[in-house]
C-alpha cells in the first residue's frame, strides 16, 4: 500500500541547500548536527555511488540485524523514483511503501531509518550518493523482491540483477525488524 513518506516513521526527506555561482554548484550532502536535530541516524559508516541507466530497478535492499543500518541517499545527477518500505513489524506503516522523486537538478536527501527496505528505479542516468551508519556485511546484506510490495514502477519492463529477482517477496519475508 503507498503512504505518504512523512507516515513512516523515521523517513526523513530534507532539501538540500543548492549554492551557485559563475564557477558551479555546491551542495552540502551531509552535516551531523542538522542530522541529529531532524531526529535522524547521524552516524556514517561507509559512503558509496552507484551509476545506474534509465529503467535499471535497485532493491528493495537492506541489512539484517546486528548490522542493520540507517541509510541516507541523495541523487547526485539525473532523476530516480526512490522507494521506502517498511519493514518494522511493529509499525503503523508496516509492509506500506513510500515514493519520492529525487533529482540531482533539485538536491534532496531521503533519510530511511533502520528496519526499512530502500529501492529505486532510474528514470534518466543517473548517479546516487548512499551514507550508510553501518559497515557492508556481507552476510547480512539482503532484501525484498522489487515487485512484491505494489509499488508502481514508472518505466515498465525494468532491468533488475539476478540477485534481485532472487529475493523473498515481502508476503514470505519474516521481519526481524522492531520499530
Amino acid at each position: 500500500m503507498l503512504v505518504d513518506l512523512a507516515d513512516i516513521p523515521g523517513c526523513v526527506l530534507v532539501d538540500l541547500r543548492l549554492a551557485h555561482d559563475d564557477r558551479g554548484d555546491f551542495v552540502k550532502l551531509y552535516q551531523r548536527s542538522r542530522f541529529a536535530a531532524d531526529g535522524m541516524d547521524p552516524t556514517i559508516a561507509e559512503v558509496f555511488l552507484s551509476r545506474s541507466a534509465p529503467g535499471v530497478v535497485r532493491g528493495l535492499h537492506f541489512q539484517s540485524p546486528p548490522h542493520d543500518h540507517a541509510k541516507t541517499v541523495s541523487c547526485l545527477q539525473g532523476s530516480v523514483v526512490d522507494v521506502v518500505v517498511d519493514l518494522r513489524v511493529d509499525s503503523p506503516t508496516y509492509a506500506h511503501h513510500a515514493c519520492v522523486v529525487l533529482d540531482g537538478a533539485a538536491p534532496a536527501a531521503l533519510h530511511v531509518p533502520r528496519g526499512c527496505a530502500h529501492g529505486f528505479q532510474a528514470t534518466a542516468d543517473a548517479w546516487m550518493a548512499y551514507l550508510v551508519s553501518t559497515e557492508h556485511a556481507p552476510d547480512h546484506d539482503t532484501g525484498i523482491r522489487w515487485d512484491s510490495a505494489g509499488i508502481a514502477w514508472p518505466i515498465p519492463e525494468p532491468v533488475v540483477s539476478e540477485r534481485d529477482r532472487a529475493l523473498p517477496a515481502l508476503p514470505d519475508f519474516v521481519s526481524p525488524f522492531r520499530l
